[in-house]
């Protein structure tokens, strides 16, 4: 009898979920703001830096224990808050202090104050912004092993596969020694391999990995996802059958690493689950449409809102429409459907480029994640646009996708009942983090003073007079013998670079979603002297880049940004891949006002009045002005996808409200975007 009951509270956990609180409206919006700011500015960081502080101190005494005494002790912890539901100050207090002590012999490491100190924070539910190079994985395992010990499934959210798999080996030791079990998931595991990773005490795995399991296992169940209800039908062989299947065993602790990518930035849009569906119709039409695409010219047939990705077709667009509406499939023989059909061949053209939104491999177009750099194989855009795209590139065209299930990231995250994070930027977004997910940010204090030297932005007219510059200073700095990180923002660009120093006669490593193989070797000795390490976006993410000996002494690290990003938060991560922990380090920003993000947000007869004023570079503070105000436009755009999203959220969860369910699950799928 006692088994029949821990079973059912097994099963009833694996699918209970907090309900996703609403977010206020109106004046109770400006109130909760209020709070917010009120409590950001409680101070709470002093007293837990000061506890940080003793923990540390005290730890030290535990030097003399042996290490089946430490053992012991850690197992009365783990017993102590399994059982407790309230966990005192000071339960917390002597376990981060053994737990400090157990780092140190199981992984060589000892956690500094300013770790302990982030550990307190995400324990108690806050967001920790700690500088890049802090030691934020060591930070996460010591709140992780308290999440562990308290039997419900703990979480840890990376950005990628990548340090997914190497968080969890290399702190194996570490958790084995405080009796926790711990796996991951990344994409390529099957259902049965992910079953058995989610059944550990912590998990690593990536924000679509994590979503895309709960959705398809909400799938598996249908009607019988209530927590509830499933305990009522548990005895039925049916049910027995479904739970099998299942590969999660329920939500209980996420701690989010990069909170400011995985919460904001990639939130933009929900994630869909989807399967091949056939149509022909929509395939021959899109065949057909493209045979005018090459007559169709721009600012003559349509004009194109580069802000918005928007295309509208003028009057004598509309008119060329008459030449195919013959060829075209009955379904799609209407002028609106005409408009429709080729607003996304043109899309495909004018938005969708090659070796920057996509790659073709193996003949199929291959998705490229623009915050990550990364391929999504798996990955397919919808309603159409991956066939145009494909029609654009000449290959076969896919089946288009069917939605079986969406759901966005924000509501997803706030079903767990406990919810934290890091980041080494986010305050910027501090606002929408207390708005959305309730989360407070609380900055962490540097363990050395940060000696980086942040260079002037240099600005220029062209693109072309841009990527010379970058080329002769990357010569100038590879003569002093200094290790250099270039940062571009596609695969096209760090192509075009590396071409350019080649023929200078200089060598460089590239990694990039075509040349990603062994990319956090190459990230890892991007501190070597003399070495030149071209790097998308933010690739390497999570990697220590370590000087080699004497390379202090020449100045450190030369980060180089090429381009400026669309939130000036991924532009300071790019930064902060030097100078780390005291070392030294300096960082530079090149522009030109042909880049993506001027271009797409400043007005074109502005950037032609500067273009013919400044001829070679102009005032880097005219650029400056610029690009900020660009940046300011992008994130303002961003965060409306943002609440449009969340509107969508709310839309979907009063009309299923009727049907008593959280989610929109209709039944191998893969994903759309």
């Amino acid at each position: 009898m006692v088994y029949l009951d821990k079973k059912a509270c097994k099963e009833y956990y694996q699918t209970s979920m907090k309900k996703a609180p609403n977010l206020y409206q109106g004046l109770d919006s400006l109130m909760n703001d209020a709070v917010g700011t009120i409590k950001r500015y409680s101070r709470p960081a002093k007293a837990l830096h000061k506890q940080a502080i003793r923990i540390y101190e005290e730890a030290e005494q535990l030097r003399s224990v042996s290490n089946s005494a430490l053992q012991k002790k850690l197992e009365d912890f783990h017993i102590l808050f399994r059982r407790s539901r309230k966990k005192s100050s000071d339960l917390i207090f002597n376990a981060l202090m053994y737990l400090t002590e157990s780092s140190h012999r199981c992984l060589g490491l000892r956690p500094f104050p300013v770790q302990i100190m982030g550990s307190l924070v995400i324990h108690n539910g806050y967001l920790a912004e700690m500088a890049t190079g802090e030691g934020k994985t060591l930070t996460a395992a010591l709140a992780a092993v308290i999440g562990g010990w308290s039997g419900k499934p703990c979480h840890i959210i990376t950005v990628n596969d990548y340090l997914a798999t190497r968080d969890s080996k290399i702190l194996l030791d570490f958790y084995s020694f405080c009796h926790l079990s711990v796996g991951n998931v990344i994409s390529t595991m099957s259902p049965q391999e992910r079953r058995l990773n989610y059944a550990q005490d912590v998990v690593y795995t990536t924000s679509k990995e994590i979503l895309a399991d709960f959705l398809r296992d909400r799938l598996k169940l249908g009607t019988c996802s209530h927590p509830g209800l499933r305990l009522i039908k548990s005895l039925t062989s049916f049910q027995k059958k479904n739970n099998e299947e299942l590969v999660m065993r329920g939500l209980g602790t996420a701690i989010v690493d990069e909170a400011d990518s995985v919460l904001i930035d990639e939130a933009v849009t929900p994630l869909i689950i989807s399967k091949p569906m056939e149509n022909e119709p929509l395939k021959q039409a899109i065949i057909n449409a493209r045979l005018i695409i090459p007559d169709m010219v721009k600012d003559v047939h349509y004009v194109i809102d580069d802000r918005y990705k928007e295309i509208r077709l003028t009057d004598k667009g509309k008119k060329i429409l008459n030449t195919i509406s013959e060829n075209l499939p009955d379904i799609w023989k209407g002028l609106s459907r005409q408009e429709e059909i080729i607003n996304l061949l043109l899309q495909a053209k004018e938005f969708f480029h090659r070796d920057r939104h996509y790659v073709v491999q193996d003949e199929k177009v291959v998705i490229v994640d623009e915050f990550t750099g990364r391929l999504m194989p798996n990955r397919s855009w919808s309603h159409g646009l991956h066939q145009a795209v494909e029609s654009k590139e000449g290959i076969e065209l896919t089946d288009p996708m069917e939605t079986l299930a969406r759901l966005s990231f924000q509501r997803f995250f706030r079903f767990f009942p406990k919810l934290s994070g890091m980041s080494g930027t986010a305050k910027e977004a501090s606002k929408e983090f207390w708005q959305i997910y309730r989360l407070m940010i609380i900055q962490i204090p540097t363990n050395r003073p940060c000696i980086r030297k942040q260079l002037p932005d240099i600005v220029f007219s062209t693109s072309k007079k841009k990527l010379k510059k970058i080329v002769n200073e990357i010569i100038r700095i590879h003569q002093m013998d200094r290790p250099i990180l270039v940062g571009t923002r596609n695969v096209k660009a760090s192509e075009e670079l590396a071409l350019s120093l080649e023929e200078a006669g200089l060598s460089c490593q590239i990694i990039n979603a075509v040349r990603h193989e062994h990319e956090a070797k190459i990230v890892a000795r991007a501190g070597e002297k003399g070495r030149i390490t071209i790097a998308t976006n933010m690739a390497g993410r999570g990697t220590d880049i370590k000087l080699e000996k004497g390379v202090a002494e020449l100045g450190g690290l030369h980060v180089i940004a090429t381009e400026r990003h669309e939130s000036g938060r991924i532009d300071r991560q790019l930064f902060g891949r030097c100078a780390r922990q005291g070392e030294p380090g300096s960082s530079q920003a090149f522009i030109s006002i042909e880049d993506e993000l001027i271009q797409r947000f400043i007005k074109k007869s502005m950037l032609t009045g500067i273009q013919k004023i400044y001829s070679n570079y102009y005032s880097n503070f005219i650029g400056k002005i610029l690009y900020r105000y660009a940046q300011k436009m992008a994130e303002k755009m961003a965060y409306q996808q943002r609440k449009n999203v969340l509107r969508s959220d709310k839309w979907l969860s009063e009309a299923l409200s009727f049907a008593g369910s959280e989610l929109d699950t209709s039944g191998s799928s893969t994903c759309a975007v």
